[in-house]
């Protein structure tokens, strides 16, 4: 879905919200990061809710040839649709906007890369940097959850559920140092090539990714 459906989307049933008079605002905390929501009423049994959120973090990937020091950054905007049949019990459905990240560089272990079965002395790469992203910028969204952000009064809310991120994909790069010759150079290249193949493939189970938070509403 693209971001201008998306948009489109927000402006119907914010629209169609207004005409309601049950709204709220909570505060959240989960595995999306910190942040917030806007809930209203669309019908009975039915609210939708638009959120934020966001988190860094300092990391490590370690689990190839390669140390790599990262700093993971989330960034999630929730556009979703609670079904309540019965009580404060809800299905969830909608989509999750992200620009999740994880910048990497790498660090030589004793003075000395190893990319791909390859060791280089840490002056023979002049750099090595990349970023993990995860595949949708747009992610489906499935879930369950007890409460509604809609309502009057101070609330607690839940979700339990699934994004479907899509495969990871790896930027990286490394620039040739000191001492090496062009065909070492190109034999470099080939081989950060490969390590960013053996990157996806380390994160490539956060597809799937959890969602899990909880938080405080304020009705009115």
């Amino acid at each position: 879905m693209k971001i201008g459906k998306i948009v489109s989307l927000i402006a119907v049933f914010a629209a169609a919200g207004a005409a309601h008079a049950e709204e709220g605002i909570g505060l959240r905390i989960g595995t999306l990061g910190y942040g917030g929501d806007f809930g209203w009423h669309i019908a009975p049994g039915l609210n939708a809710r638009l959120g934020y959120s966001m988190y860094s973090h300092n990391t490590s990937i370690s689990n190839t040839d390669v140390h790599y020091d990262g700093k993971l950054k989330l960034s999630n905007a929730p556009l979703l649709f609670d079904f309540s049949p019965i009580g404060p019990f809800h299905f969830t459905v909608g989509v999750i906007g992200n620009n999740n990240k994880i910048d990497v560089t790498g660090t030589p272990n004793n003075n000395t890369f190893t990319i791909n079965g390859q060791t280089f002395q840490a002056s023979q790469v002049g750099n090595l940097s990349g970023r993990l992203k995860l595949g949708n910028s747009v992610a489906p969204y499935l879930g369950i959850g007890w409460g509604n952000v809609a309502g009057a009064g101070v609330n607690f809310y839940a979700d339990l559920g699934v994004a479907y991120m899509g495969s990871p994909k790896a930027s990286l790069s490394a620039t040739c140092g000191s001492g090496l010759s062009a065909t070492q150079c190109a034999q470099l290249q080939s081989d950060v090539e490969a390590e960013q193949r053996a990157l996806e493939d380390k994160v490539k189970k956060y597809k799937y990714y959890p969602v899990l938070g909880i938080g405080l509403t304020i009705g009115f």
